[in-house]
């Protein structure tokens, strides 16, 4: 299964009671191992959280801390990209050259990777003192 297939299948079980808007994730990990998060809406509306936060906590859950590759899918006209947060969550695991695909349910895809999708990222360089 492709990553995109994962975060495709992973989808279907997203929490989207609000919106409607289902999202799915796959992280592929230094290791091989792939995960996937959904999105989980709450009524509380900004207490949701997005799915790949979902696939990061499961990743992390796991043991791996190393991202190689991830795939985004939604029921979207266009390839649905990552929310500025979960840019920065992704960065937090994953180098620059990380290849993200994102898609729609409809087979379009485009590919970037995290550097073009977060551009002056907070790195951990910030926090080193000298």
């Amino acid at each position: 299964m492709t990553l995109m297939e994962t975060a495709r299948a992973v989808r279907e079980n997203a929490y989207a009671p609000y919106s409607k808007f289902k999202v799915g994730a796959a992280i592929r990990a230094a290791s091989g191992a792939v995960y996937g998060g959904v999105n989980v809406e709450n009524v509380a509306y900004p207490e949701g959280t997005c799915a790949e936060a979902g696939a990061i906590a499961a990743m992390i859950a796991a043991g791996d801390t190393v991202i190689e590759e991830v795939a985004v899918i939604a029921d979207s006209p266009i390839p649905v990209s990552p929310c500025g947060g979960c840019r920065q969550k992704l960065s937090e695991f994953g180098a620059g050259d990380v290849v993200v695909t994102m898609g729609t349910t409809d087979g379009l895809t485009q590919t970037t990777t995290l550097a073009d999708l977060l551009p002056g990222g907070f790195t951990q360089e910030y926090m080193e003192r000298t």
